[in-house]
């Protein structure tokens, strides 16, 4: 059986850009970069004329902007998209609503030093553009395509929540592709009252904070930017930063947030496991945790052992995730108390934590 390439269009407005990205893709087993073009209005014309599985898109280019020809192509011819945005604080909000309109994933842009990390990021980009080749893509709701969403910064009223109250319970999220948006509806379902939420997503530094603004400005939650020392209260959720492994650790009644450097678990830093991980030590039954959407097994083995604990833990199903990599793996394992649609699991969160509670 002759398996069929992956065929990929690169849209860039730097030739230099174009040509790392080409040298890159076209070098990797089972992935043909079929063309290239300099802005959307010549992409256009090659979609049609290639007709490519994967485009790869800058966020930012000339005569159209990344996020309206990603709007457009959404809504007429839905198809696998990984972004290619700058690491600034403009690039990151732009990459974060082009995951609202149904970009897959995104890879930073290459630069003068990738030289020093050529091997990384490009098992990064063909890792990424292989897993959205297998992404069935959904077109755009009328919702996400609305100018009025909540991207355009929009707040939502929150209570004010004594700092002087802490939590007995402790809600732990996991995710990487597709998370930031699975998150987000979680997060929009829980209760300005819920028990105190930590969350490791896949994130590059810089992305982190900007989704935590985000979230704070979205949900009913109070979100942040998880810092050293944080103590975690009711109605407030972590984030774990970019670069950082984020821990939870008992300080006498209290949870607080610790920080740290150590080796990228599972390729990853910050790491799901890891924060599971700290978690069952912590907090133990008292917890509750959910693996999102994500490709590789992340988190996986840190839900097993929550699980092992009497922990409810929660896995997204396949139908709802992006890619079904960690809470698959997380399900073949036997993990996971509950496999649901993405729009139970916070009602689950709250009553897996109720549950602890009452026990």
């Amino acid at each position: 059986m002759v398996v069929k390439p992956i065929r990929v269009l690169v849209v860039d407005d730097s030739a230099l850009v174009r040509k790392i990205l080409s040298e890159i893709l076209g070098q990797a087993p089972g992935i043909q970069v079929v063309g290239t073009a300099q802005d959307p209005y010549v992409a256009r014309e090659r979609i049609k004329e290639l007709n490519p599985d994967v485009l790869t898109l800058d966020v930012e280019m000339p005569r159209m902007d990344g996020l309206t020809f990603l709007r457009n192509l959404m809504r007429l011819r839905p198809m696998p998209v990984v972004m290619v945005s700058s690491l600034t604080e403009r690039g990151a909000e732009v990459t974060l609503h082009a995951l609202e309109l149904g970009a897959v994933d995104f890879v930073r842009k290459p630069d003068r030093d990738l030289a020093y990390g050529i091997q990384d990021y490009g098992r990064d980009l063909v890792d990424k553009v292989r897993t959205a080749a297998g992404v069935k893509v959904r077109p755009l709701s009328d919702r996400a395509a609305s100018p009025q969403t909540a991207a355009a910064g929009t707040s939502i009223p929150k209570r004010v929540i004594s700092s002087f109250r802490t939590t007995d319970r402790i809600i732990a999220i996991g995710a990487s592709t597709g998370g930031t948006e699975a998150i987000k509806e979680v997060l929009l379902s829980l209760p300005v009252d819920t028990p105190g939420v930590v969350i490791a997503q896949h994130i590059p530094p810089g992305f982190s904070r900007a989704f935590a603004e985000r979230m704070n400005r979205q949900t009913g939650l109070v979100v942040k930017e998880a810092a050293e020392g944080d103590r975690v209260m009711p109605g407030h959720a972590y984030i774990a930063p970019g670069d950082d492994h984020l821990l939870v650790v008992r300080d006498g009644a209290r949870y607080t947030c610790r920080l740290s450097r150590g080796e990228p678990v599972n390729r990853h830093r910050p790491s799901v496991d890891v924060l599971f991980r700290s978690v069952a030590q912590s907090a133990g039954r008292n917890a509750c945790a959910a693996l999102l959407t994500g490709m590789g097994a992340d988190g996986a083995e840190g839900l097993k052992e929550l699980r092992a604990l009497g922990v409810h833990t929660i896995v997204q199903d396949e139908a709802s995730s992006v890619v079904w990599g960690m809470p698959g793996e997380a399900v073949r394992r036997d993990a996971a108390v509950e496999i649901l649609p993405i729009g139970e699991v916070a009602g689950a969160l709250l009553k897996g934590t109720a549950e602890q509670r009452s026990r």
